[in-house]
């Protein structure tokens, strides 16, 4: 294993009192304990798997309105595979308190704490919410200098994405109501509970309602299946907010994903209107009539799922999160597939309960 990077394992071991530590973010599921039984689960042996991997950080990535081979697209592609991969790292350091796995993930979050200078385009920088996460799964086992330069990073996203937010208040531009404004709300959501900062958590509990009163009907039809025609595009547009309800949910006592717009949508009604088509009862023809221009483009190039009909199992990310906060939604969850690596870390994840 190329040791060039790593990071002194006394400074990266972590007793369980200090992984709690009172101030740490709060995290929105009850986590394991790590343990070595935890060993060979699927995430532990698929980030040791990654151990000399090194980090590829740009200062700026973009693929947003980009075919693949355009432009940076396919450098930014292969630079954000490293958010996941750190994410991956984190969860499997909790789960089996390995000293390696979280030497790599402060090796990821090092990397791109100190590189990347954020663009504030939503459509790339949404899966930079793993890189928090991993941050907050972490946070009090990482070196200071890499904590302070995440921390840094993560208010520059929040603040940025604020700012933008209070910006376009009561635009009805469509870029400000659909899939664009969920994944700013996502972004100043996750890094408003990585950060455990309260004005920033009233700000994005605030903005989460203005957007569901804004992108869902209140019969649960959003924005984006009006604009795309594609439930493709419904469920890019609810996974953020599903998100964004899950990282603030230890924060508040009521259930964000139920909880009522000034309009009477809600998340769960948006959830309920595709439940049938998740479950197989009702199939969609993908972007027949969709009014953007490069959904055609897409389907010219044959990217996979721009035409045809749409494949259920492209809900099991979102169903699998929204079942931490509904658990009605668990048995169609374990219908739809495997859940995303960072559930792993809760005590009673889809493969635990």
């Amino acid at each position: 294993m190329n040791t060039r990077h790593l990071i002194p394992v006394a400074l990266l071991t972590l007793t369980c009192a200090a992984a709690h530590a009172g101030d740490a973010p709060r995290w929105w599921c009850p986590l394991t304990a790590p343990s070595p039984a935890h060993a060979n689960d699927a995430v532990v042996t698929d980030a040791l798997a990654h151990l000399d991997a090194q980090p590829h950080p740009m200062a700026h990535v973009h693929t947003q309105g980009l075919l693949p081979h355009q432009g940076i697209h396919d450098a930014s592609d292969e630079a954000e595979r490293d958010w996941p991969l750190a994410l991956r790292a984190a969860v499997a350091w909790r789960l089996s308190g390995k000293p390696e796995l979280l030497q790599q993930t402060a090796r990821y979050l090092d990397a791109w704490a100190n590189t990347y200078q954020p663009d504030f385009n939503p459509i790339d920088e949404t899966n930079l919410a793993n890189l928090f996460q991993a941050y907050a799964l972490t946070r009090d086992a990482l070196p200071a200098a890499t904590r302070n330069a995440m921390a840094t990073l993560i208010h520059r996203i929040a603040e940025g994405y604020l700012a933008r937010l209070q910006a376009k208040a009561g635009s009805t531009y469509i870029n400000d109501i659909n899939n664009w404004q969920s994944h700013r709300i996502k972004l100043l959501a996750v890094s408003a509970a990585a950060l455990s900062d309260p004005p920033l958590i009233a700000a994005a509990r605030e903005r989460l309602l203005l957007q569901v009163a804004a992108n869902i009907r209140p019969d649960g039809r959003t924005v984006d299946f009006a604009q795309r025609d594609a439930l493709h595009y419904v469920t890019y547009d609810l996974e953020p907010l599903v998100q964004a309800a899950l990282a603030l949910s230890p924060y508040g006592k009521d259930n964000l994903l139920e909880a009522r717009s000034s309009t009477g949508s809600s998340i769960a009604a948006a959830l309920d209107w595709l439940e049938p088509y998740a479950e197989g009862r009702r199939a969609h023809q993908e972007f027949v009539h969709t009014s953007e221009p490069f959904d055609i483009e897409r389907q010219k190039a044959g990217l996979k799922g721009y035409g045809g009909t749409w494949d259920p199992r492209n809900s099991a990310a979102l169903y699998a999160q929204a079942a931490v906060l509904l658990p009605k939604y668990r048995a169609l969850s374990g219908q739809l597939g495997s859940a995303p690596p960072v559930l792993q870390a809760c005590a009673l994840s889809p493969e635990r309960k």
